[in-house]
């Protein structure tokens, strides 16, 4: 009997939808991740909060951490990755030379990096702004009294841009003093060589609580000039493991919505909320369709906690970073964070 175009559409969306139900393929990142057995992991050289390397080579921070929940997706253990520390000149051409499987490393997601440089904005892992640090005794206490001033500035990053777009809009004439690394960029700063140093307020705050010999003598203005919406990126090609990137993300925000923590997700597994059943997998197995198994959500939340948890220890009010939740609060609770649902 021959077919309508009306029922043969029909036709192609039910057998889509069915198809829909299928495991997936596991992809090739995921493949040749399997059988290395590491997650290659390209992160910062070191960023207080984000990701750093104590003395004894371990790393930590909220970059760190979603690597490590996705390493427990799916390799089922936290540890095994191997971290590449990279500078903003280097980081996009590892991750798309296949050096690096993800790059977790407080880079901003822009319209120019999605769209030209071959790789795949995963999800918001901390909304930022761009702000100004400077010194208490140079009484500047808004950022438009930087008229005709120097700023120290690490080039090869959105930051040099957005301060010279700044300067421009506001006939500021700023003077840039760019430097490659960021370690020559705030050390210029703290020697005087600039009046002010510009970054990312977490950035900032890192900076600050790191690197000066008395915290209290700098202050970071109010003012943000731009938007950052910081978080992973993977190589474009491979969906599947685009797709395992971006739910680990959502899970981790999932997970904190509805109140399974590191401490209890064993215990919430005998949970009645459909949601959580799915989340990790008592009931429905999303695994299958990313290539992983029903428990890959539940071991990332045991290895790190949940969003909300690695904020809190790596960059919130009780770290030594002390920033407010703000904007990356759940957004339930006045804030921008959002998780898809995990169904």
């Amino acid at each position: 009997m021959k077919l309508s175009r009306t029922q043969f559409g029909l036709s192609a969306v039910i057998a889509a939808l069915g198809l829909s139900a299928f495991p997936a393929h596991a992809g090739k990142t995921l493949d040749a991740i399997k059988a290395r057995g590491q997650v290659v992991c390209g992160v910062n050289t070191g960023l207080a909060g984000f990701s750093q390397a104590d003395s004894s080579g371990n790393w930590s921070g909220l970059d760190v951490d979603v690597c490590k929940a996705v390493a427990a997706a799916t390799l089922g253990d936290a540890n095994k990755i191997k971290w590449v520390p990279l500078n903003a000149q280097q980081r996009f051409a590892a991750l798309q030379s296949g050096e690096i499987d993800i790059l977790s490393r407080n880079t901003t997601f822009s319209l120019t990096r999605d769209a030209s440089l071959g790789l795949h904005v995963t999800g918001v892992t901390y909304y930022d702004g761009q702000g100004f640090m400077v010194t208490t005794k140079s009484k500047i206490r808004d950022a438009k009294q930087l008229k005709g001033q120097t700023v120290c500035v690490q080039s090869g990053t959105t930051t040099e841009k957005n301060l010279t777009d700044f300067s421009k809009a506001n006939n500021l004439g700023i003077k840039p003093v760019v430097f490659e690394k960021v370690e020559a960029a705030t050390g210029a700063y703290f020697s005087g060589r600039c009046v002010a140093y510009t970054t990312d307020a977490s950035g900032l705050a890192s900076v600050r609580n790191k690197e000066a010999k008395n915290p209290d003598e700098h202050v970071i203005l109010p003012q943000l000039i731009s938007k950052e919406p910081l978080g992973p990126m993977v190589r474009r090609g491979d969906d599947e493991w685009f797709a395992i990137a971006k739910w680990v993300i959502h899970g981790l925000l999932e997970a904190e919505e509805y109140g399974v923590t590191q401490a209890n997700v064993d215990q919430m597994k005998s949970s009645t909320d459909p949601v959580v059943q799915r989340l990790l997998g008592t009931t429905e197995d999303t695994g299958k369709l990313l290539g992983l198994d029903k428990e890959w959500m539940a071991r990332a939340i045991k290895a790190v906690g949940n969003y909300g948890e690695i904020f809190e220890k790596n960059v919130g009010p009780k770290s030594a970073l002390k920033l407010p939740r703000g904007a990356n609060n759940l957004w339930n609770k006045g804030g921008l964070m959002y998780a898809y649902p995990v169904r």
